[in-house]
C-alpha cells in the first residue's frame, strides 16, 4: 500500500486481482468530490457494515516537487490528508487516502475499495461508481482546457519595411 500526496488514494490489493482496476477506482475516488461518490454509491444499494481498523484520521504529508519536472526534488510544503482503513463483515479490508479533512469520504472510499477487492460486486462498482466518476472528471478536464484555450494569446512579430 502506498500513499501519494497528489490526492490519489490506495486500496487493498485483491488476491490475484486486477491491480490496475483497483488503481483506477482509487484514483477516481480521490479526485472526486464526496457528494458525487456518495450519489454513485447509492446506486449500489445498502453497503455492508464497515468496521474501522484505522482512522479515519487526519495528518500531514510533505509534498515534493521538481523544477522542470526532472530537476532535483525539493520540499514544496505540507498537505492535509485523511486516511481510513476498514474491514467488512466477511473480512475484506480496504484502505483510502484523500486530500483534506473529509473523514466520510475517506471511509466511504475505503469501503468501496474493500468491496471491489472482494470481486463479487466488482462489475457493479465499476458500472455504478467508476464509469460515471471517470466521465465527470473527463468533462471537467475538457472544460478546463477550453477555458485555458480561450485565454491563449498568439504573439507574432510583424516584419516592418525599411523606414
Amino acid at each position: 500500500m502506498t500513499s501519494q500526496a497528489n490526492g490519489h488514494a490506495t486500496g487493498a490489493e485483491p488476491q490475484g486481482g486486477d491491480a490496475r482496476g483497483l488503481k483506477t477506482l482509487m484514483d477516481v475516488l480521490a479526485a472526486s468530490p464526496a457528494g458525487e461518490i456518495a450519489a454513485c454509491a447509492e446506486a449500489l444499494g445498502r453497503l455492508p457494515e464497515a468496521a474501522p481498523v484505522r482512522g479515519p484520521e487526519t495528518g500531514l504529508v510533505m509534498v515534493r516537487g521538481r523544477i522542470g519536472g526532472d530537476g532535483a526534488p525539493f520540499n514544496l510544503g505540507e498537505a492535509t490528508v485523511t486516511r481510513a482503513t476498514v474491514r467488512l463483515e466477511d473480512g475484506a479490508v480496504g484502505h483510502a487516502y484523500a486530500l483534506g479533512q473529509d473523514r466520510a469520504k475517506a471511509t466511504l472510499s475505503a469501503t468501496l475499495a474493500a468491496l471491489w477487492a472482494q470481486g463479487a460486486r466488482r462489475a457493479d462498482i465499476d458500472a455504478a461508481v467508476v464509469v460515471p466518476l471517470v466521465a465527470a472528471r473527463a468533462r471537467e478536464a475538457t472544460q478546463t482546457k477550453r477555458e485555458a484555450a480561450a485565454t491563449k494569446v498568439d504573439f507574432f512579430t510583424m516584419v516592418r519595411g525599411d523606414d
